[in-house]
C-alpha cells in the first residue's frame, strides 16, 4: 500500500483523465518555457506508446514515455517533472521503473536524447553519451544509452 505523500510510479492509459494530465504537464514543462506547445504536435502516434506517470497522493507529478524502436531497442522520451518536485529524486524513481519495465519484456538496451542541461542526471543513472550534439526543438541534446540486460 502506497503511504500519504509518497511517490508512486505507475502505467498511464492512453487517452484516460491520467493521460490528459500528462499532457499539460509535458506542455508546462517541456514546451511552454520554449514558446511551443504540445498540442500543437501529431499526439496520435502516442497509442503505441507506454506512458509513466510519478503520483503522490494521485497527483499526477512527473512522466516519460517509453517508445519501442525494434525488438532489442526502447527510446525514453518526454522526460518531465513538475517543479516543485525536481531535485528529490522524482526522475530517478521513473527511469528505474521505466528500466525494470522494459527489461521485463526483453529489450536490451534504452535509447534517448537529453538535453544537455539533464546529461548529467542520466550519467549519473549509468548512461553514456554516443554521437555528436544536435540541436531537437532548438535546444542542444545528445543521445544516451544504457545497457539493460548484462
Amino acid at each position: 500500500m502506497v503511504q500519504k505523500n509518497e511517490v508512486e510510479v505507475r502505467e498511464i492509459l492512453y487517452k484516460s483523465a491520467e493521460y490528459s494530465q500528462e499532457l499539460e504537464l509535458r506542455n508546462s514543462v517541456l514546451r511552454i518555457p520554449l514558446g511551443m506547445s504540445l498540442y500543437d504536435e501529431n499526439l496520435e502516434k502516442e497509442v503505441h506508446d507506454v506512458h509513466i506517470g510519478a503520483f503522490v497522493n494521485n497527483k499526477l507529478i512527473g512522466v516519460l514515455i517509453l517508445t519501442k524502436l525494434n525488438a532489442a531497442d526502447i527510446k525514453m522520451r518526454q522526460v518531465a517533472v513538475g517543479e516543485a518536485y525536481q531535485s528529490k529524486k522524482t526522475g530517478s524513481k521513473m527511469v528505474l521503473f521505466a528500466e525494470e519495465y522494459a527489461r521485463s519484456r526483453g529489450y536490451v538496451s534504452m535509447i534517448l536524447n537529453a538535453r544537455n542541461t539533464a546529461v548529467p542526471f542520466y550519467e549519473k543513472l549509468g548512461y553514456e553519451k554516443i554521437g555528436d550534439e544536435f540541436l531537437e526543438i532548438n535546444i542542444p541534446h545528445s543521445k544516451m544509452s544504457k545497457i539493460l540486460i548484462e
